[in-house]
């Protein structure tokens, strides 16, 4: 996955400005439209596409595109400005133009949202979670994991040969942001009270003051490279 460039940086710190919120950003395969009137009242929603079997999609907030290039699985796009209130989405295939999933969401003004579509394409859900973002305590950094995948077991988020971080978790349960110190670690999805290991996540880098989403992927039946149970990282924020 891409990683986003200054320029995407300075459209996301203007988005945040409008919003009233620190600096967010997502690391992003596709670059978000900035849309809307920032003297308006506005929500920051940014997007996952978790659901392994499914198309490239476009993105429609108020049927307003708001991608600019299609967005395939495992992708995201950072968080872009909506129109707070009730808000209808709609996700659609880009190659043939048919609605995968639709729903209103609920956006409260100067709130960040990530929005996943999960499960399969023959049961596509959308899962909306709101981004509660606090600098984290003295030098360390934060991290929240999700687990996405529709038919995996319950799963434990582990520093390998170190602490858990979060247990027994099921599809799509999160936890919240977890403080731990700025340093490089290894993670380890694994089958919960076990140590068998579903997904890594090796020798990343956590930095002081930045916000992470850990998250959980994929098919416990797949069987191509391209629906395996896999795990990735979001940073989601960062506080100077």
């Amino acid at each position: 996955m891409k990683t986003s460039t200054n320029k995407n940086r300075k459209s996301i710190l203007i988005i945040m400005l409008a919003l009233g919120l620190p600096a967010l950003f997502l690391t992003s395969c596709s670059k978000p439209a900035v849309t809307g009137n920032i003297n308006t009242p506005v929500a920051g929603v940014a997007f996952v596409q978790a659901s392994p079997d499914q198309p490239v999609l476009d993105i429609f907030f108020n049927n307003t595109k708001y991608n600019t290039t299609p967005v395939s699985y495992g992708n995201t796009f950072s968080y872009a400005t909506v129109n707070a209130g009730k808000v209808p989405v709609a996700l659609y295939n880009d190659a043939t133009v048919k609605v995968v999933a639709a729903d209103t969401l609920t956006l409260l003004q100067n709130v960040a949202y990530s929005l996943f579509l999960t499960n399969t394409v023959s049961h596509p859900q959308l899962f909306l979670l709101p981004d509660t973002l606090a600098k984290p305590t003295g030098t360390d950094a934060a991290i929240r994991f999700i687990d996405l995948s529709p038919d995996a077991p319950a799963v434990d988020l582990v520093i390998k040969s170190g602490s858990t971080l979060a247990s027994n978790m099921t599809f799509k349960e999160y936890s919240t942001f977890i403080p731990v110190q700025a340093d490089f670690y290894t993670l380890e999805v694994h089958a919960a009270g076990t140590s068998t290991v579903l997904a890594t996540l090796n020798n990343l880098k956590f930095q002081s003051g930045f916000l992470y989403t850990v998250w959980f992927h994929g098919l416990n039946a797949g069987t191509t490279s391209a629906d395996k149970l896999a795990v990735d990282i979001i940073t989601n924020t960062y506080f100077m």
